[in-house]
């Protein structure tokens, strides 16, 4: 007689297995080789086809059941349900304890987004008070259709109050003064520009491994010097009328981003650089030894410093980083004003609109964060039309402060009205064009950008293309001369600059 090694009864339709050589009662086996595909005793794989039916002798009789006549078996058999029932007890609760924690995370979920919609909303109507604050201060109306989106109001976090004083009489004073504000007499004019030819290069400035000069700006009190930033870490003071490097500064760790003069009456002249190191370097002139020396060094940042302006007070600099992060620092004092909260987006250029209440911010993701400088405020958030991401990372305000000039576009111009905040004008500047630089000069009659393909100056209200400048291949770095009669450009180690011939 056989006994099914499931059930351990007598089957009723016997078969065995071809792997362990045991009888099963057929339906017990296939259904268990289904929900496991194993036999129930070796855990070899195991198949139905693997099954061989065994024929019993037909005359042979089944004895009775064991659970018709044994107590104990029945015992077993009230056991294995009750194990059974036990085990589908468990199965539930912790089905339950996973439901009651899905719930909880839910519900966490759920509290966290309304409370983030209600920020979002105050932060919003904070953000449309400082954009009708800025536009008042503008003479013009804040919009109020959908052309400005709208960003995150950041917390200043309490500018001092003799920087805070300075930044709004500095506003006032010019505020009040750009209506009259006219081309300076004797500043080149348009038709001048056309004129402007090659006129001087100097060749093989900084160190020839790695090559290149990154950014240059030219003195508004000594119209011959210049100062340049390079791939080599060093800052290069150079004169041309002497045609000697006055100071050779070192300190930067990594290639040098930005340089800038701060030039005041009251005040000595500073020169001033940020880094991919992270840091910013300040130098001044030691009257003792006649040569510079370093002032400070600023470690705010954590990120590489992508922007480096001069305030119009000449007291605040500012840095922008990719850290998400701008920062103010008094030229007195040295110290650190203000460290702005992180933003969305890493900033990848700054510029400071020349009346001193507003910063114009570029990041990698195609649009321009203005901030009220006082306030620490989102005035606006400028987005070219959709296309293809590009990083914004040059910016320029007019001189007049109605006008901000800014790539659209790896390969485009985009001159944005900040009275109607809307773009005024996009300028093509052809497939291959790559734009390292924009800049208006001091009139606001025309501006320059500099890019792979070379140096290109176009006219102010009517984008005119007043003239091309390609001799030198790729210029990374531009700046105007005095009176906007010459402008300079960084080519490889060379600086070229270009003018009128006459």
């Amino acid at each position: 007689m056989f006994f099914c090694s499931i059930s351990g009864e007598p089957p009723q339709d016997p078969v065995v297995s071809q792997k362990s050589g045991q009888v099963y009662e057929r339906r017990l086996i296939v259904k268990y080789i289904n929900e496991n595909g194993t036999d129930p005793l070796t855990g070899d794989k195991l198949e139905e086809a693997d099954l061989i039916t065994i024929k019993a002798n037909p005359k042979s009789a089944a004895p009775r059941p064991p659970n018709a006549t044994s107590i104990p078996a029945l015992l077993q058999t009230l056991q294995n349900e009750w194990d059974a029932a036990m085990l589908e007890a468990f199965t539930l609760r912790q089905q339950n304890n996973s439901l009651r924690q899905e719930l909880s995370v839910a519900l966490y979920m759920q509290d966290a987004a309304t409370r983030v919609v209600a920020r979002l909303m105050r932060e919003r109507d904070a953000a449309r008070e400082a954009l009708a604050s800025v536009s008042a201060t503008m003479g013009v109306a804040a919009p109020s259709n959908g052309d400005v989106d709208m960003g995150e109001v950041q917390e200043a976090g309490g500018i001092p109050e003799g920087p805070l004083k300075q930044i709004n009489e500095t506003h006032e004073t010019l505020s009040a003064a750009r209506k009259k504000r006219k081309a300076p007499a004797g500043h080149a004019t348009p038709a001048e520009v056309k004129n402007f030819a090659a006129t001087h290069t100097i060749p093989s400035l900084h160190s020839s491994s790695p090559a290149g000069i990154t950014s240059i700006a030219v003195s508004s009190t000594s119209p011959a010097q210049f100062l340049t930033g390079g791939n080599d870490k060093i800052v290069q003071l150079y004169d041309k009328d002497t045609d000697k490097v006055l100071a050779s500064l070192k300190g930067h760790t990594k290639k040098v981003n930005h340089v800038s003069f701060r030039e005041h009456q009251s005040e000595p002249t500073l020169l001033l650089s940020a880094g991919a190191d992270k840091i910013a370097k300040i130098w001044s002139h030691d009257s003792a030894s006649g040569e510079y020396i370093p002032k400070h060094t600023i470690r705010t940042h954590k990120g590489e410093l992508t922007g480096l302006a001069v305030h119009p007070t000449s007291t605040i600099l500012a840095l922008s980083s990719t850290d998400k992060t701008y920062s103010l620092h008094d030229l007195n004092t040295f110290d650190a004003i203000f460290h702005s909260p992180e933003s969305d987006e890493p900033f990848t250029g700054l510029s400071v609109h020349p009346d001193g209440a507003l910063f114009a911010l570029g990041t990698p993701a195609s649009t321009i964060q203005i901030y009220d400088v006082r306030s620490g405020a989102v005035a606006a958030s400028l987005a070219p039309p959709d296309g293809v991401p590009f990083t914004v990372n040059s910016l320029s305000f007019s001189e007049n402060g109605y006008h901000l000039l800014a790539p659209s576009s790896l390969s485009s111009l985009a001159i944005w009205d900040l009275r109607k905040l809307k773009v005024a004008q996009t300028i093509s500047l052809g497939d291959g064009f790559k734009v390292n630089k924009v800049a208006y000069d001091y009139s606001a009659q025309f501006f320059g950008v500099a890019g792979n393909e070379g140096l290109r100056l176009f006219a102010h209200k009517s984008w005119e293309e007043l003239a091309r400048f390609e001799e030198g291949g790729e210029v990374t770095s531009f700046a105007f001369g005095a009176n906007g009669k010459e402008v300079w450009g960084a080519s490889g180690r060379d600086v070229r600059i270009w003018g009128s011939s006459a």
